[in-house]
């Protein structure tokens, strides 16, 4: 992806400054370190940097700018042309466009990972063993949201979520198998599903 020069100087700054005391520097010491007056400048490259996927950071806290690694930029890079859209009931007339998506545009600045599903307790969700799941890593959830739910510290599983007084209600999306209880005090939420990937070859 494309950056100008002064961005690349600011890559390059951050990463030698990163390395050299093992912490990423502030505004400030951006500026100072590249000569210039403005920190709403400095902020402008920052956030211009974390769109193309080059910069992320945490806003929780103090001197959290990362530079991500060569080999993740390029794979968050890459784009497939989006040709157009396709008719799953009744066909529609094909016309080809220019557009092209990639995963950055479905997971925007958010943080998240994947997973490998193992089991069908969700697959009247159309999750199905196989599949991965990109999942905004969170600490809440609102109801009915499909969360990975940690309980007891221990056992990860893959559900919808739902408070019932004191409890939580993990429920699968399979008419054969029973919803999860388990007090809420012993469930916590690592993350919420965004989508899903399967790959069929």
């Amino acid at each position: 992806m494309a950056i100008t020069r002064r961005q690349k100087e600011v890559l390059d700054f951050l990463s030698s400054f990163t390395q050299k005391n093992g912490y990423s520097p502030s505004y400030e010491e951006i500026a100072n370190g590249l000569g210039l007056s403005s920190l709403a400048t400095v902020h402008k490259h920052i956030t211009n940097l974390q769109k193309k996927g080059l910069l992320q950071r945490a806003h929780n806290r103090s001197r959290s700018i990362d530079v991500l690694p060569q080999r993740s930029v390029r794979r968050a890079a890459e784009r497939l042309p989006m040709l157009g859209r396709i008719a799953a009931g009744r066909p529609i007339e094909a016309i080809e466009t220019a557009e092209t998506i990639s995963l950055g545009d479905i997971i925007g600045n958010r943080e998240v990972f994947a997973l490998e599903v193992r089991g069908d307790s969700m697959r009247d969700e159309h999750i199905v063993s196989g599949d991965y799941v990109l999942v905004e890593r969170t600490r809440t959830a609102r109801e009915g949201e499909i969360v990975v739910a940690l309980i007891d510290g221990a056992e990860a599983t893959l559900k919808r979520f739902y408070h019932e007084g004191d409890m939580i209600r993990l429920q699968p999306s399979n008419a054969e198998m029973a919803p999860i209880y388990a007090p809420a005090l012993s469930v916590s939420i690592q993350g919420k599903v965004l989508g899903v990937l399967r790959k069929y070859a």
